[in-house]
């Protein structure tokens, strides 16, 4: 059953989502919650690369028009992809009109794709990566919360050996935290328990 915003005091929420209602349902609905579809989490990363040098608010407002120009973002379809497909998003006002994000999206598909022909399922691969359980966090402050870690350099390092781009480690950790690898909820947030 999801939580939601009303069942508890806002005031306490992790204060980056406190001041807009589209973070605040994200925060309270999704962020930090153990995500362990394979195609969700690539969707969330290829998000997140989107994200880089901007703020998330920016990805998620355009998440829906993302999810319609990338065509609910299937790697099989991605994957096929080429220079019309290309021109076509960078003619789309809805997404982050980067030809170097877009591209990256495509080999991303490919590397998602060659790793289960490989026999790799991608969630059970990054999950072990992360040590097969989410990691919990004690930060009392937003400062207090690194923008990498060692986990997440290791994560990115393995990424990148198997094809992916904008997948470092800085990306790469908000990322996890999106994705409940870690719980970086603060100590005061209600949903630290959710």
């Amino acid at each position: 059953m999801k939580k939601t915003s009303s069942k508890r005091a806002p005031e306490k929420r992790c204060t980056w989502a406190a001041n807009d209602p589209l973070m605040a349902a994200y925060h309270d609905e999704e962020w930090g919650r153990p995500e362990h579809d394979s195609r969700a989490l690539w969707e969330k990363l290829v998000l997140d690369g989107f994200q880089a040098g901007l703020s998330w608010i920016t990805i998620l407002r355009k998440r829906d028009a993302f999810r319609l120009a990338f065509q609910g973002f299937d790697p099989e379809k991605i994957a096929r992809y080429g220079a019309k497909d290309v021109k076509r998003l960078l003619a789309d006002p809805g997404i982050i009109r980067s030809r170097a994000k877009i591209e990256a999206t495509i080999g991303n598909a490919k590397a998602y794709l060659a790793m289960r022909e490989e026999g790799i399922d991608f969630s059970e691969f990054l999950w072990e990566l992360a040590g097969g359980k989410p990691k919990r966090n004690a930060w009392k402050s937003t400062s207090q919360v690194p923008a990498q870690t060692p986990a997440s350099v290791k994560m990115s390092a393995a990424l990148k050996e198997r094809g992916f781009k904008f997948a470092g480690p800085v990306i790469v950790y908000a990322w996890m935290q999106a994705v409940g690898m870690v719980n970086d909820h603060l100590t005061t947030c209600p949903w630290r328990d959710a």
